[in-house]
C-alpha cells in the first residue's frame, strides 16, 4: 500500500511540475503555459492570462498565463506582451495599449496593459 500511495504522490507532483514549469530546452519563440503563481523565468515575457481549473482556485479569476522565450530571437524581432512582467534586456518597448488577453487583475479596467516588443541587441 505504501508503494501505491508513493507513485500516486510522485504522479502528481510530475503533473504539478508539467503545468507550472518552464520547459528546459524551450527554442525561441516558443510558448507554454503556467500557473499564475509560478515567477515568469528571465528571458521568458507573458503574453496571455486566462482561467484553469487545474490551478487550483474556486473563481474564475486569471490564474494561468501564457510565456514566451524571448531568448535567442534575432535582432529586430517584434512580439507583443503583456505588461504583467519585465521584458528582457536587448528588448524595448516601441508601443503599449489595452489588450483584453493580457488582463492579470479582476477589475483592472482599460488602462494599457501591454507592450510592443522589439529586440535591439
Amino acid at each position: 500500500m505504501t508503494r501505491v500511495r508513493t507513485a500516486t504522490m510522485a504522479l502528481a507532483a510530475a503533473a504539478t511540475l508539467a503545468l507550472t514549469a518552464a520547459p528546459a530546452q524551450a527554442a525561441p519563440g516558443d510558448v507554454t503555459t503556467t500557473c499564475a503563481s509560478t515567477a515568469t523565468p528571465v528571458g521568458y515575457v507573458d503574453v496571455s492570462w486566462g482561467y484553469s481549473a487545474s490551478c487550483g482556485t474556486q473563481n474564475f479569476d486569471p490564474n494561468i498565463k501564457q510565456i514566451k522565450q524571448l531568448t535567442g530571437l534575432p535582432i529586430g524581432t517584434v512580439v507583443q506582451a503583456c505588461g504583467s512582467t519585465y521584458y528582457p534586456v536587448g528588448w524595448v518597448q516601441t508601443a503599449s495599449y489595452y489588450s483584453s488577453s493580457c488582463v492579470a487583475f479582476p477589475n483592472s479596467g482599460f488602462n494599457n496593459n501591454a507592450w510592443t516588443l522589439k529586440r535591439v541587441s
